[in-house]
């Protein structure tokens, strides 16, 4: 199904790669290989919308949101950092031939790109419904611990003065909003069942204004509200649930902390009676520990849900965050 503003042009696009098509794929397809009939490929493809999503939150929003009226592909496969993604020529194909694609726009420059040179009018950008409003610490460098005059970065509710923090879905109130825009485009999309995306979004709403509940209750009696993390990407968590986070790297998991910067979240550790690091999946554990390794403090993995693995602490979204809520009460000393 095509997107009314863009759907010539999507057309002509799909047109242009399967006349691109290796012969040995034309002659596979000409072949009429398969088990559904005729009639039933053609049902299929009346009552199907072919939705990407660029990363793993994105794609459990469309999967709940669209569920039973969508053909989904998650552009990061599981164990790639999204942050990384490089998308090979069939993903960028997938980004022109599908009729929505869903993405948050300057997190993962190639499918900014691929977006930008598909056919318009079949993209949604959440940004706006995200309500990306937290700053990470400036370019290079790290979350400011509390109090530490000399350093940089951020603290107190997340807000600093480097780029804006992108990693708003660990907030489930707003992952609820984006759901909301996703289903208002999918019935733009996809008319005759504007329904069912309003209903499954409501639901999921409901899903994630009680995870929002169950982390409101489950953190209110922290004894300790410093949450010292590998890399700053838990800002929305802070905001949220009334912590200061102090990163030990800016946003980037790739970014390296100074010398300074290691002996000023040490220090800062020591002084506040910190017990516990978090470090996250994905990204090399190794400052994390230096740091717990030099305090006596523990480590302890946060999962900040930018893909699923199967080291992963649950199948979904909803699952690994009552996980990283587990790790946080037990970490921060709530009672």
């Amino acid at each position: 199904m095509s997107h009314p503003d863009g759907g010539s042009l999507r057309a002509r696009w799909r047109s242009t790669l399967r006349l691109g098509a290796a012969p040995a794929v034309l002659a596979l397809l000409l072949s009429g290989c398969g088990s559904a009939s005729d009639g039933d490929t053609d049902a299929a493809a009346a009552t199907s919308v072919d939705v990407a999503a660029s990363f793993y939150p994105l794609a459990f929003v469309v999967a709940r949101v669209g569920a039973g009226n969508v053909n989904l592909t998650d552009l990061t496969k599981p164990g790639v950092e999204p942050h990384d993604l490089e998308l090979a020529p069939r993903d960028v194909a997938r980004i022109g031939e599908s009729d929505l694609v869903v993405y948050l726009k300057g997190f993962q420059p190639a499918v900014d790109d691929a977006v930008a040179s598909a056919p318009g009018g079949a993209a949604l950008d959440v940004t706006a419904s995200a309500r990306l409003d937290l700053q990470g610490p400036p370019e290079g460098g790290a979350s400011t611990p509390a109090g530490d005059a000399g350093t940089n970065g951020q603290a107190g509710d997340g807000r600093g003065t480097g780029a804006i923090d992108p990693h708003f879905w660990l907030d489930p109130t707003r992952l609820a909003d984006v759901a909301d825009a996703v289903a208002g485009r999918l019935e733009q999309v996809d008319p005759p069942n504007a329904l069912d995306y309003r209903a499954n979004a409501e639901q999921l709403r409901r899903e994630l204004e009680s995870l929002d509940q169950e982390f409101r209750s489950g953190l209110a009696t922290c004894r300790n509200r410093n949450l010292v993390t590998s890399h700053a990407a838990f800002g929305y968590i802070a905001a949220r649930y009334d912590f200061d986070q102090v990163g030990i790297s800016g946003l980037s998991p790739e970014s390296e902390p100074s010398p300074q910067q290691l002996k000023a979240v040490t220090r800062f550790v020591e002084e506040n009676n910190v017990t516990t690091v978090y470090y996250e999946t994905l990204v090399d554990p190794a400052v994390a520990r230096t740091v717990a390794d030099e305090t006596g403090a523990s480590t302890a993995v946060l999962d900040p849900l930018e893909g699923l693995t199967k080291a992963s602490a649950g199948s979904n979204y909803v699952e690994v965050m009552k996980s990283n809520l587990a790790t946080l009460r037990a970490g921060q000393g709530c009672s």
